[in-house]
């Protein structure tokens, strides 16, 4: 005779109850990795609209705000020499998380740091950038916590792809836009720079003073000494023009050897004196075509005057400096 076998249907149960709810966390944490998952590329999609290093960096700013409420992002490297801070305050605020996050950036080293006035910064290294890539959060009132720290670290490789991404085009950018000898800016810069300088100056009547420089006797440097070492001198005229210029001056390579300079809220009376330094500078040189030809510069100068067209401009310092070079080069000639 067969005994009909006996189910414990408790323990049945609580093992169905156990599976379904281990089942309910498996979904629920998958649910949750879906959703971060699809908020990570919606970084990647946001970025992939971005193309220069500023513009990422206000995009990362956006998409990190709701998952890790912060003051500022800041992104350096040093490699590249390339540095960004978006802040999102405002007045005495901005400044001093500014100022903060400045401090922090000057050096490579990462962990926790706070302010005096309690800011909290947080950096990370980005080793998919050149090894070189710093990334700082700054948030105030406390530290960032573990589950804010987990957002950046799966947002980095995104952002350290896009960055890469970023600093291939502002140099493709700003290769478009220098003389390839010199390094100097190049005419494209300057036909869109110019008509800007012009209507800053009719705008707020400031003075602008255009400089129109030649060498003189650079034909034979490429003729007696050859056309490599032409190139050498140059490279290095250019140099001692780039060192005698302030930032906000806007130094040309036209082509050959032209150069032009023009110079923002500058008299013609204070752009001599730059010129006439100019020109010294690079008599010290002391370049030779052969021993009684010397390299040198000749400058037309020529102070904007009110509502003149660019072209009348450019032809009226073009003259002077025709008139620089028939008066026995290597000088500054104004009128």
């Amino acid at each position: 005779m067969t005994l009909p076998m006996l189910i414990n249907t408790d323990a049945l149960t609580r093992r169905v109850v156990g599976e379904v709810d281990h089942v309910m966390v498996e979904l629920g944490h998958l649910r949750r990795q879906a959703e971060r998952l699809g908020l990570i590329n919606k970084l990647h999609v946001r970025l992939a609209a971005v193309l220069d290093l500023a513009g990422m960096i206000e995009a990362y700013s956006v998409w990190l705000m709701p998952h890790v409420e912060h003051e500022l992002i800041g992104y350096s490297n040093a490699v590249r020499s390339k540095k960004h801070l978006f802040c999102s305050g405002h007045g005495p605020l901005r400044r001093s998380v500014i100022a903060f996050a400045e401090q922090l950036m000057a050096d490579q080293d990462c962990g926790v740091a706070v302010s005096e006035d309690g800011h909290y910064a947080r950096k990370w290294l980005m080793e998919t950038v050149d090894n070189a890539g710093l990334l700082l959060v700054l948030k105030g009132g406390r530290a960032m916590d573990s589950g804010e720290v987990d957002w950046v670290n799966e947002s980095l490789l995104v952002l350290g792809e896009s960055l890469r991404r970023a600093f291939e085009y502002e140099e493709l950018f700003e290769s478009a836009r220098r003389d390839a000898l010199t390094g100097l800016a190049n005419r494209r810069v300057f036909d869109e720079q110019i008509k800007l300088k012009i209507d800053s100056a009719r705008r707020s009547g400031r003075p602008l003073t255009m400089a129109s420089m030649d060498l003189d006797r650079f034909k034979q440097i490429n003729d007696n000494l050859g056309h490599q070492r032409g190139d050498q001198v140059l490279r290095q005229v250019a140099a001692v023009m780039a060192e005698a210029v302030r930032s906000t001056d806007l130094l040309v390579r036209m082509g050959g050897d032209e150069f032009l300079l023009v110079m923002d809220d500058t008299a013609q009376q204070s752009a001599r004196i730059l010129a006439e330094r100019m020109c010294q500078a690079i008599d010290d040189l002391d370049i030779w075509a052969d021993s009684e030809t010397k390299l040198g510069v000749s400058v037309g100068l020529a102070q904007w005057e009110k509502d003149e067209e660019l072209d009348a401009w450019m032809e009226r310092v073009d003259d002077i400096l025709y008139h620089a070079k028939a008066n026995g080069r290597s000088r500054v000639s104004f009128v």
